[in-house]
């Protein structure tokens, strides 16, 4: 399993973790107006999930928006998620003030589905860890980042180099 600290803190992430070349796990989350979405809704694009323990805080902030900023240059086949426990309602007031508009933010808030499936949940704080995962069409795993420290950004350049890699 992944180890993840939390502001320098060691956390216990619950369920299953998923490495490179892995069958994408399905989930059930919440888009904004609570709607189901799964896996399969976005079957034959490439997937970006950019995971986030709560658009509040700063490195989310950042983190949502650099994803939404390198969307225009990805295309139409891309979709990009921002997964975090927020409640959907608090999702869709944030990207309404942020002008977040080609990512999609989802709620993991009811049932803990894509935590669990792809290990980012952390046990201690019902909260998800700072990971980005991408999904090639088929629904492979192409590109895992488990951040060390969840209040760290992720490493932007490489999962954008790993999605056009997959769009060329």
């Amino acid at each position: 399993m992944a180890q993840v600290t939390f502001k320098n803190g060691p956390v216990t992430l619950l369920g299953n973790e998923v490495k490179v070349g892995d069958k994408a796990p399905d989930f059930t989350v919440l888009a904004n107006d609570l709607s189901a979405v799964t896996l399969k809704d976005s079957e034959g694009k490439v997937r970006l999930f950019s995971i986030v323990p709560s658009l509040d805080t700063g490195v989310c902030d950042a983190q949502t928006r650099k994803f939404n900023e390198a969307a225009a240059e990805l295309g139409d086949n891309v979709v990009i998620y921002t997964v975090s426990m927020d409640l959907p309602f608090a999702q869709k007031r944030w990207c309404g003030a942020a002008g977040i508009e080609a990512v999609q933010t989802v709620s993991d808030h009811r049932d803990a589905s894509f935590g669990e499936a792809y290990g980012v949940h952390i046990k201690e704080l019902r909260l998800l860890t700072r990971a980005v995962f991408v999904v090639d069409a088929e629904g492979t795993v192409t590109y895992v980042e488990y951040v060390p420290e969840a209040t760290d950004h992720p490493n932007y350049e490489a999962a954008i180099e790993a999605v056009k890699a997959l769009t060329k």
